[in-house]
């Protein structure tokens, strides 16, 4: 697929190339950002080359992974969200913020764009959201942006070779009020005596 950007009120979120490996590397250096989420620690130079020149334009070449920088207007990096194919409809939705642009209501603006680009251009019929248990700023993100909890799963999440357990969630093209790709027949109510 060739890459998009997409625009919010407040955001551009475009795919990120070489010009943005400096701006990467260095929000990637804070510590929340290593321990939140599977990016390499320490994250170096390096790291950052392969992700802005190899990692995230092969994703789009073979539609395996839809990454989007989150930027200002102005062109400042404030964080990424992707989009990784899992199965045939769904994708899984990843991100991360900058320290100095967190509690700005950005990464949800950024989350709801991209995933209502998601099922509306790439006839996916739910996004999952997984996180690791304890990490509350990506499910305070994922709650403001519609994702439904749906439960805890035990040791799904592989971090830096440690299994742990994860958060998971999901939203869906009706709780955006779009139509599915796909029929959905949701389960008949249970009638309790």
């Amino acid at each position: 697929m060739e890459p998009v950007t997409l625009t919010t009120d407040r955001l551009v979120l475009r795919p990120v190339g070489a010009q943005d490996t400096d701006a990467v590397l260095a929000a990637a250096q804070d510590p929340d950002i290593q321990r939140w989420t599977t990016l390499p620690s320490p994250y170096l130079p390096e790291h950052a080359h392969s992700f802005t020149e190899q990692v995230a334009p092969d994703g789009w070449a073979d539609a395996s992974m839809y990454t989007f920088g989150v930027f200002l207007p102005d062109g400042t990096l404030t964080g990424m969200l992707g989009l990784t194919m899992r199965s045939l409809g769904t994708a899984e939705i990843g991100f991360w913020t900058a320290k100095e642009h967190r509690g700005q209501g950005y990464t949800t603006e950024a989350a709801r764009a991209a995933t209502r680009w998601a099922f509306t251009h790439l006839a996916v019929d739910r996004v999952e959201w997984r996180a690791e248990v304890g990490n509350q700023a990506s499910r305070a993100v994922a709650r403001a942006a519609g994702f439904t909890l749906e439960g805890t799963l035990r040791s799904a999440l592989n971090n830096k070779g440690v299994r742990r357990d994860c958060w998971v969630g999901s939203l869906l093209p009706c709780d955006l009020g779009l139509p599915s790709a796909a029929p959905y027949l949701p389960p008949p109510a249970r009638h309790t005596p």
